[in-house]
C-alpha cells in the first residue's frame, strides 16, 4: 500500500510517490535565488502595512510633518545665515565695528589682570570664544541649522557607520524563533521532518514554492491528526519535494514578476511621490494578494496601456505559484495567442476551436441538476439581451432550457450536445418525438408533461426558444465540431474542479468567432460564480482571470461577483472602456468590486465613473487675493506714484485665505489627462473591510 498525504486545504489524497525530486541541474529559487538568499528572504520580517503595500523590505515613512520646510529653502537659509554670521564675526574681529563688544570684558575684569601675562591671554580668548558661541547660537537658530543636521547629516552618518567595515557576525536565531528551522513542526514533535527541511534549505535544495506548499500541507495535516504520521514520513523521505502538486512541478518555467509567497503578494509597481497619493504610500511598493483579489478587481484602460503585461500577467503568475503551493485554484480566460503565460505553467489548457486541444469545455458546468444547468446556460447564451427579453430577465429563457434539459437527461443519462439541443429548441418533430418515446418507455410521465409544455409555448409570441436556437447556432459550426460533446465525459473540463489546486487556461477563438467568444466568456463567468459559491470545501482561494470582459457583464454576473467575497473567491476583469458595459450596470459593476484600477488614457466619461465611486475628501486650500492699496497721506501717495512709474504696476497687497473644502480625490479630467503613460490609479479593499484610497502607481518600477 502506498503512503498518501493530503494536499493543502482540500482534504484530498495525493500519492506521495508523485513528488518529483529536484533535478541536479535545477536552480532552486526563493524570491529569485537559492541557498543563503533564500534563508535571508525567509527570515526577513514583514511589517504591518496598509492594504496594497508591498511588505517585503517595507520601511514605514516617518510621521508626516505638515509644516515641513522645503529642502531648498532650508539649505539656502542655512547658508545665508552662515555667511551673515561669518561677516559679522569678521567685522568684529578686524575692528571695523569698533571695540564696544569688548567693553563687558573691560568692565568685569580689573586693570591689574592685563599685566598677569598668560592669565590675561586665556581670559581674553575665552571671552572671544564666548562671543563666537553666542553668534553661532543666534545665527544657527536663524538659519535652522539643527533641522539641517537632523535631516541630512544624521542619516548620512548612520549610513556611513553601517557601511564601514564588515558587519559583526550575528548569532544564529534559536530553532524556536527561526522560521527556516520550522519551529511549528518541532513544537508538534516532528523534529526529524524539521531537521530534514532545514538541512535542504541551507543546502539550497528548497525554494519558496516548496516552503509554502509544505507549510500548507502541514496546516492540513494538523486539521486531521490521523494524517500527521503520514506527513512526517513523507517529509523525512522526500524532503523539500514532499507533498508535491499533482503535476509534480515545483516552480514555474519562467518568472517575470517579483513574488513573496510568505504573504502571497505580487509586486505590480511603486506608488509615486505625488501629493495626491496618501502620505504613507508615497514611494512604497504596490502589491496584490488573495485578501484583495477576494473582493474582485476591475481594470479599465485603452489597448496598449499595459493591462495584460503589467497587471494580468503578474497576477496570473502569482496565482499559478500559489496553486503549486496548494493554496489556490486559478482559471485564466483570454483570446487565443494572448500569451499570458506559457503552456507549461498550466495543468489544463483548453483551446476551443483547435483540433489539437486535449481538453473540451463542459457547457453545463459539470452539474447534474437540469435547472442549475439551464440557468447557467441561459446566462451565457442570452445574458447580454436580458433587458430586451419579455419580463426583463432570463427566467423565461432558463425555464425553456430546463423543459428540454430535464427530459433529455432522464432519457439518455446525459445532457444534450449542441446539435441535439438546437434541434429541440427549433421544435424538430423527429427530435421531439424520439425524446417523448424514450420518456414514455421509462415511465417518466411528469417529464413528458414538461416536454408538452415546451411544445405549447413554442408557438406563442415572445417565446425565447428561437433566440436561444440562434445563439446556440454560433457554437454549431464546423470549427467547433467535436467540441462540447457530452458523450465523451473524460475529455470535458468542468469548473466543478475548483476544489483542487488546478491551473487552467481557456483560449477563446476570438478571430473569426468574436460573438461566440463573448458568449463563451459569459458562460465561463456564470459557471465560475456558480461553482465557486457552491463549493463544499472553500479552503482554496479560487480566482478567475478574464483578460477581456467585453460584453460579458450582465445583471446576474454583477450579483455573482458580489457573492464571491464570501465564497473565498474573486475575479480579475479588464475592460477597454466602460462603454462595453450596459449603461445601467456601470455603477453597479464598480460598486460590486472592491479593487478598481484606471490606467492611463481612459476617457473623461470613464474617469467620471471612477471619480464618483472614489468619492471626495477634505483638503486645505489657500486663496491668494491681490488688492490695490489706496494711500491717503500725501507722502504715501507720492511714493506710490513713483513706484507705479518705475514698475508700471499699481501698488498691491496680498491677502491669503486658508479654508477646508470637499474635493474629489481624482477628478475625471485628472484621470483622463493627468495619469502618465505606464501608470495607473489603483484603489483596493480587503475581504476584512480594510481599504486604501486611490493611489497613483508607476507600473514600470
Amino acid at each position: 500500500m502506498r503512503d498518501t498525504e493530503e494536499t493543502a486545504g482540500g482534504g484530498k489524497e495525493t500519492p506521495v510517490e508523485s513528488a518529483v525530486p529536484p533535478r541536479p541541474d535545477a536552480e532552486p529559487r526563493a524570491g529569485g535565488s537559492a541557498g543563503a538568499p533564500f534563508l535571508s528572504w525567509l527570515r526577513t520580517p514583514r511589517p504591518d502595512a496598509a492594504p496594497g503595500v508591498w511588505t517585503f523590505g517595507h520601511r514605514p515613512r516617518p510621521p508626516e510633518e505638515p509644516d515641513r520646510i522645503p529642502g531648498r529653502q532650508l539649505v539656502s537659509s542655512a547658508v545665508i545665515s552662515l555667511l551673515c554670521g561669518w561677516l559679522l564675526w569678521s567685522l568684529l574681529w578686524n575692528g571695523y565695528l569698533g571695540h564696544y563688544w569688548i567693553w563687558p570684558l573691560f568692565a568685569l575684569t580689573p586693570d591689574s589682570w592685563r599685566e598677569e601675562g598668560m592669565l590675561a591671554v586665556w581670559v581674553v580668548y575665552g571671552y572671544y570664544t564666548l562671543v563666537g558661541l553666542v553668534l553661532l547660537v543666534v545665527f544657527g537658530r536663524l538659519g535652522r541649522w539643527p533641522q539641517v543636521w537632523r535631516r541630512w547629516a544624521v542619516p548620512a552618518l548612520r549610513r556611513l557607520w553601517d557601511d564601514s567595515g564588515d558587519a559583526a557576525p550575528t548569532a544564529p536565531a534559536a530553532p524556536g524563533e527561526d522560521p527556516a528551522e520550522w519551529p511549528r513542526l518541532r513544537a508538534s514533535g516532528a523534529g526529524a521532518a524539521a531537521d530534514r527541511l532545514a538541512a535542504e534549505a541551507r543546502a539550497g535544495l528548497m525554494n519558496d514554492v516548496d516552503h509554502a506548499r509544505i507549510g500548507r500541507a502541514w496546516e492540513a495535516a494538523r486539521a486531521r491528526p490521523d494524517r500527521l504520521a503520514a506527513f512526517t514520513d513523507a517529509v523525512v523521505k522526500h524532503g523539500a519535494a514532499a507533498c508535491a502538486h499533482p503535476s509534480g512541478a515545483r516552480d514555474l518555467p519562467v518568472r517575470a514578476a517579483v513574488h513573496d509567497l510568505v504573504t502571497r503578494q505580487v509586486r505590480i509597481g511603486t506608488a509615486t511621490d505625488d501629493e495626491r497619493n496618501p502620505y504613507d504610500h508615497r514611494g512604497a511598493g504596490a502589491a496584490l494578494d488573495p485578501t484583495l483579489l477576494g473582493t474582485s478587481l476591475l481594470a479599465v484602460g485603452p489597448p496598449g496601456c499595459g493591462k495584460s503585461a503589467r497587471l494580468v500577467r503578474p497576477v496570473l503568475e502569482s496565482l499559478c505559484l500559489q496553486a503549486l503551493a496548494g493554496r489556490t485554484a486559478v482559471v485564466a480566460v483570454a483570446a487565443a495567442g494572448a500569451g499570458l503565460a506559457p503552456d507549461d505553467a498550466f495543468d489544463v489548457v483548453v483551446r476551443i476551436g483547435r483540433p489539437d486541444s486535449a481538453y473540451d469545455l463542459d457547457l453545463y458546468g459539470g452539474t447534474d441538476d437540469p435547472d442549475e444547468a439551464a440557468a447557467v446556460l441561459a446566462e451565457g447564451l442570452v445574458g447580454d439581451l436580458i433587458a430586451g427579453l419579455p419580463g426583463g430577465d432570463g427566467r423565461r429563457a432558463a425555464t425553456a432550457l430546463a423543459q428540454l434539459l430535464g427530459p433529455f437527461r432522464a432519457a439518455h443519462g446525459r445532457f444534450p450536445a449542441v446539435p441535439e439541443l438546437r434541434d429541440l429548441l427549433d421544435g424538430s418533430a423527429a427530435a421531439t418525438g424520439a425524446l417523448r418515446t424514450a420518456l414514455t418507455a421509462r415511465g417518466q410521465d411528469a417529464l413528458v408533461r414538461e416536454l408538452d409544455a415546451r411544445e405549447r409555448q413554442a408557438g406563442r409570441p415572445g417565446d425565447p426558444g428561437p433566440l436561444l436556437s440562434d445563439r446556440l447556432a454560433l457554437l454549431d459550426r464546423p470549427a467547433f465540431a467535436g467540441f462540447f460533446d457530452t458523450t465523451r465525459s473524460g475529455r470535458a473540463f468542468s469548473l466543478r474542479t475548483l476544489e483542487h489546486p488546478l491551473r487552467v487556461r481557456i483560449d477563446l477563438p476570438e478571430r473569426g468567432h468574436a460573438e461566440a467568444s463573448r458568449m463563451l466568456a459569459r458562460l465561463i463567468l456564470a459557471q465560475f460564480t456558480e461553482c465557486a459559491a457552491g463549493r463544499a470545501d472553500r479552503s482554496l482561494f479560487a480566482c478567475l482571470v478574464l483578460d477581456d470582459a467585453t460584453h460579458t457583464v450582465t445583471p446576474e454576473s454583477v450579483r455573482g461577483l458580489a457573492r464571491l467575497r464570501s465564497a473565498h473567491a474573486g475575479a480579475v476583469l479588464t475592460l477597454r472602456t466602460l462603454d462595453d458595459v450596459p449603461e445601467a450596470l456601470r455603477s453597479a459593476l464598480l460598486g460590486s468590486v472592491g479593487c478598481r484600477m484606471a490606467f492611463s488614457g481612459v476617457t473623461t466619461w470613464d474617469g467620471a465613473r471612477f471619480a464618483e465611486v472614489w468619492g471626495k475628501e477634505w483638503v486645505e486650500t489657500r486663496d491668494v487675493t491681490d488688492r490695490q492699496v489706496i494711500a491717503h497721506e500725501p507722502l504715501t501717495r507720492v511714493t506710490h506714484v513713483v513706484r507705479r512709474v518705475i514698475t508700471g504696476r499699481a501698488v498691491t497687497a496680498q491677502s491669503v485665505t486658508v479654508r477646508k473644502v470637499e474635493r474629489e480625490r481624482w477628478s475625471a479630467s485628472e484621470l483622463a489627462h493627468g495619469v502618465p503613460a505606464g501608470h495607473a490609479v489603483l484603489s483596493v479593499t480587503s475581504v476584512r473591510g480594510g481599504s486604501t484610497p486611490p493611489v497613483l502607481v508607476d507600473l514600470e518600477r
